[in-house]
């Protein structure tokens, strides 16, 4: 990840800004507060504002004037009992803002979750920065034979070199000609003082879309643990999952209690289904059953056979 001198400066000053508040502050959040933390190969996350903190879960929950005298234990006891039984509103009162740079193709994927506020960096008004997303080698894989989107196996040798020779080469083609679209060079510089540019808004339309963008993410915590309840699994593709781990980690600093309850009961727990829990009862009592007499379709039956690690029941 590169940052301009301009970009570093904007960081340096706004980490040495000190002000006064009465407003709630999470202190190991502070030290991360405007730093980019880099993501793939150009990209990265910034927190650049918060509200509240675990506190501010339970003050909802209860309605209450203010922190009180109940401990930190009681405070925990109530956050995992809202995680637990999915009480969502209390978690809607801590609210976060990123700045974060990715390729567009992850960000078309990321608007998916209609549950933020917003801004992306206009290529209708500004110039878009020469920088495109190239996987590294061992994340370039085939398409999965069993999964419509997902990867298979790693590609390998000439065609893996192959591969990234024509992403790059597409990528710096079309940058190109989108220099001599606008008819101005990536540096500010017109390309020929007699042309035209054509519109900024039409010239984009032939960059690829491993090119990066820029945008403001704000939401509140109840919405960005759905976001990365589906993003930070294993599942995920690579790319997004790779924002969605900085941001778990940064979810960690900010409300610690209510990262040790997600982390136990969304992340690590499993749901299961009406028909799934006779069947697990059925097993502790050490009684067979089949898939057929199950109820279950096959993908069910392993899915569930994959949550408490009985592999052996699994069904090929």
């Amino acid at each position: 990840m590169k940052l301009t001198t301009e970009q570093l400066q904007e960081i340096k000053n706004q980490q040495s800004q000190e002000a006064k508040t009465k407003r709630v502050t999470v202190p190991e959040l502070e030290k991360v507060l405007y730093e980019a933390l880099p993501a793939l190969d150009h990209g990265f996350v910034r927190v650049v504002d918060y509200m509240g903190d675990d506190t501010s879960i339970v003050q909802s929950a209860r309605v209450s004037y203010g922190k009180g005298t109940k401990q930190v234990s009681t405070d925990s006891g109530l956050i995992r009992y809202l995680m637990r039984h999915w009480h969502s509103t209390p978690f809607e009162m801590c609210e976060i803002k990123y700045h974060i740079k990715l390729p567009i193709f992850i960000a078309r994927q990321w608007i998916r979750h209609r549950t933020a506020n917003v801004n992306e960096y206009s290529a209708r008004y500004s110039i878009l920065d020469k920088e495109f997303y190239l996987p590294s080698l061992e994340n370039l894989a085939a398409q999965s034979t069993s999964n419509r989107q997902g990867r298979g196996n790693v590609l390998e040798g000439e065609q893996a070199k192959e591969v990234l020779e024509l992403l790059k080469n597409d990528a710096e083609r079309t940058y190109s000609n989108y220099e001599i679209m606008l008819n101005e060079k990536f540096d500010g510089s017109t390309i020929d003082a007699e042309r035209k540019g054509l519109a900024r808004e039409l010239a984009r339309m032939n960059l690829t879309l491993n090119t990066y963008t820029q945008w403001y993410w704000k939401t509140d915590l109840l919405n960005l643990m759905n976001f990365l309840r589906l993003r930070a699994d294993h599942h995920a593709q690579y790319e997004i999952r790779v924002y969605a781990d900085i941001m778990l980690d940064t979810v960690k600093k900010w409300v610690p209690i209510t990262y040790d309850a997600f982390m136990d009961y969304r992340v690590g727990g499993t749901e299961v289904s009406a028909k799934g829990k006779k069947i697990i009862q059925k097993f502790i009592k050490n009684e067979n059953i089949t898939l057929e007499e199950s109820g279950l379709s096959k993908r069910e039956w392993n899915e569930l056979m994959e949550a408490f690690e009985l592999d052996h029941k699994l069904i090929k």
